[in-house]
């Protein structure tokens, strides 16, 4: 397994910040969803990377592991072009990629769209796309930016699953519940 992956029961995810949620009749929450391993996908619609990669990823993953087990959340995360990526024109995108998993969009401090939303400074995130997977007892195991490999991904995916839920790991996780230049290349947009 990667050095990423290491179980640090320390790093519990923190819960999603959600202003509004596509592809899902009631909000998810990460604590509603203890017990399967969480697939998060963060992206811009305008990112290129997320666009070419990230976002046919996620799909793929949603269409082909077991819903029981797996979850996997699009967050809609935009730090940059904010007047461009509203809740709409994503509602659009969504509608002609034909997206079918879950997507939040994130939150931002206070009622306009402007500067890093919650979720994605909650994360530490350095751009779009990354990929954050959460094991069952709902800590952080594996938070890249940029491209995961497919392969990578789907061996981390299935050790993840593997894996029996550690007592210590579900007792950690139940108790604990800017604007800057940017710039996009072929592999994401950094903040």
């Amino acid at each position: 397994m990667t050095k990423a992956m290491t179980h640090n029961y320390a790093s519990v995810a923190p819960e999603l910040q959600i202003s509004d949620w596509l592809n899902t009749s009631q909000p998810l929450t990460l604590a509603s969803l203890r017990g399967k391993v969480i697939v998060l996908h963060a992206f811009q619609m305008l990112c290129p990377g997320c666009v070419q990669f990230g976002i046919p990823q996620a799909q793929r993953i949603y269409e082909e592991f077991d819903p029981k087990r797996i979850a996997v959340i699009g967050l809609h995360t935009v730090f940059e072009h904010h007047e461009v990526m509203g809740p709409d024109a994503l509602e659009v995108f969504a509608y002609e990629y034909r997206l079918r998993f879950p997507i939040g969009i994130d939150k931002y401090e206070g009622e306009r769209r402007q500067g890093l939303p919650l979720t994605m400074g909650a994360y530490q995130m350095q751009g779009t796309p990354t990929l954050i997977l959460i094991d069952k007892a709902g800590c952080v195991r594996l938070h890249k930016f940029g491209h995961v490999n497919d392969l990578m991904l789907g061996f981390s995916i299935g050790a993840l699953l593997s894996e029996e839920i550690d007592g210590a790991a579900e007792a950690a996780a139940a108790t604990q519940e800017s604007t800057a230049n940017t710039a996009c290349d072929a592999d994401g947009c950094g903040v």
